[in-house]
């Protein structure tokens, strides 16, 4: 085993976001294809509320529990909780919110003997205790920290001592890959290699990962 580890966080860089699956979340709930029209940082032209949420005239939960309170609204219910919206948007598919350009990359860096973990703030949490459990791929992971039992958010830097004492490797042989600003600055200041994941641009993101482990990209089959 190679002493460099690969940390991905979940949502939204394992998993691919809300936003680039309206068609399955419609299928799921049984909505009309085109009723979920609001694509964030794919479109921010289009999403008034997205804008908001860049001027920090509301915070990131606020953005996404409007969602969830629209979508549940579609439906005749009253969503309070943006884990319903999740669990009941990706349907029985697991596989199909999963970016192909992570599998490939998770892949690479088991194949060339890396170390996998996942860091999370909210994976059972959102997505459901067996969701995980359903997916194959979480198989290759000998380590996942998730707040959702843990209690401990990152940027906290107990989060990442987590992660490192689990895996037993100093914080400058861990490359972590996520989404959040916030957390990729908790990241650094725990000393890890880091790489925020820019979801307009995921396979240029995963490539930038594996080149810290000294990997090149492979193809997507």
């Amino acid at each position: 085993m190679t002493s460099q580890a690969l940390v991905l966080d979940f949502g939204g860089v394992i998993s691919r976001t809300l936003f680039e699956t309206h068609a399955l979340s419609e299928q799921a709930l049984g909505l009309p294809p085109g009723t979920l029209r609001w694509r964030g940082p794919f479109d921010p032209a289009s999403d008034p509320l997205w804008q908001d949420m860049q001027a920090d005239r509301i915070t990131e939960r606020d953005y996404w529990m409007q969602r969830t309170r629209e979508v549940g609204a579609l439906l005749g219910e009253h969503w309070d909780r943006m884990e319903t919206f999740v669990q009941r948007a990706r349907g029985a598919d697991v596989q199909a919110v999963i970016r192909p350009e992570a599998v490939a990359a998770i892949q690479a860096a088991q194949a060339a003997g890396c170390r996998l973990a996942v860091l999370s703030n909210e994976l059972d949490l959102f997505y459901g205790a067996d969701f995980r459990h359903r997916l194959p791929l979480m198989d290759c992971f000998e380590v996942v920290v998730d707040a959702t039992y843990t209690q401990i958010l990152k940027p906290d830097p107990r989060a990442y001592a987590l992660v490192t004492e689990a895996l037993g490797l100093p914080p400058e042989r861990c490359v972590f890959v996520d989404d959040q600003a916030r957390n990729i600055a908790g990241a650094q200041r725990a000393g890890w290699q880091t790489v925020q994941f820019d979801v307009m641009q995921p396979r240029a993101s995963f490539a930038a990962a594996l080149g810290l482990l000294g990997l090149a990209t492979p193809a997507l089959s």
